[in-house]
């Protein structure tokens, strides 16, 4: 029999979240050297050699300084905002940092830190990672108020605690109609720690007018059942059902959801029926990606997944970067399965 998401409630404990704070495995080797800058873009081999002084700063951060009775003081972390367009290296220069610097470090998008202070508690979270000696935050965003003041407040009192903070910001496909997630936009709402902060600007080439692929036609439901029972490791999901269980679960679990998946099969896609359901159907988008696990599915398309009045709205960034990635996946699996 064929196995279900539905079927799987994997338990993470609190304290394991912090350890889980890693990039995504795609990037597990990659490094400064091994980003090669478009030489019609200077200012990519610019960001190589901010990013490296960067780590250069931090790693000095954590040595402090003695003071007048010979102790030492906690200096102020330093920050480094990679500000760019879609496709130009950001997460590859953030994960080269991550790499780069000493234990205990974290890596996480922002979505996936708002979600372990959300399991943690904030004072939890202050407390697990202020011996840190970076955070690497990942597509920083700015669409939910809450989110980012929760953020904001919770990088304060880390680099005030010496820790060190790397951000990219959250940009699209240009082709979507998104512009640059602004250097001036991240700093505005980050204001006490705007002059913690040296932005960087990384640039290449304009996608702004590239057209994504169509999405792949769905499967029948018969065709649909017949890849998942002829594939080791695939599950097999009726649509309604497992947005219905990944109301069950915190976000923070998604990533263990899919752990060991080698295809997700669902049946029955439609247009979500709230923005609570499609916002949990962009966490668990993102956590496919990261482990890059195949979908393919019966029904509606994956890019018909969000409405028109939800593209309108002020989650509109979320909801085409997860279609995005869904049509990556479902492509993939075009080509896999």
């Amino acid at each position: 029999m064929t196995a279900r998401l539905c079927d799987r409630n994997p338990m993470v404990a609190p304290e394991a979240l912090i350890d889980e704070m890693v990039p995504p495995s795609t990037f597990d080797t990659v490094s400064f050297d091994s980003y090669i800058p478009d030489p019609a873009e200077p200012s990519q081999a610019q960001a190589v050699s901010k990013a490296r002084d960067f780590v250069a700063r931090a790693s000095k951060v954590r040595g402090g300084k003695r003071g007048l009775f010979s102790r030492k003081s906690t200096a102020q972390g330093v920050g480094l905002y990679l500000d760019g367009g879609f496709g130009v290296g950001k997460t590859h220069l953030l994960a080269s940092i991550y790499h780069s610097m000493p234990e205990p470090k974290a890596f996480a998008t922002f979505v996936e830190v708002t979600h372990v202070v959300g399991a943690l508690g904030f004072v939890n979270a202050v407390e697990r990672l202020s011996d840190h000696t970076v955070l690497c935050i990942d597509e920083f965003e700015l669409d939910d108020p809450g989110d980012t003041m929760l953020v904001s407040r919770l990088l304060t009192e880390l680099t005030a605690k010496g820790v060190s903070i790397a951000a990219t910001s959250n940009t699209l496909p240009g082709q979507l109609g998104e512009g640059r997630f602004a250097a001036q936009d991240f700093l505005r709402e980050i204001r006490k720690l705007s002059a913690v902060f040296e932005t960087i600007r990384v640039d290449g080439p304009d996608y702004r007018h590239r057209d994504l692929p169509p999405a792949p036609e769905p499967r029948t439901d018969a065709e649909l059942a017949e890849v998942a029972a002829s594939t080791p490791d695939a599950t097999l999901d009726d649509f309604d059902s497992l947005c219905d269980h990944l109301s069950t679960l915190h976000p923070s679990k998604y990533k263990d959801l899919v752990a060991g998946i080698s295809l997700v099969c669902i049946r029955g896609v439609h247009p979500a029926k709230d923005q609570s359901v499609a916002l949990r159907l962009v966490v668990l988008a993102d956590r496919l990606y990261d482990a890059n696990i195949p979908v393919t599915v019966s029904g509606s398309k994956l890019d018909e997944i969000f409405t028109e009045e939800m593209l309108a709205g002020g989650y509109r960034k979320k909801y085409l970067r997860a279609t995005s990635r869904l049509l990556a996946l479902s492509r993939f699996a075009e080509s896999t399965v």
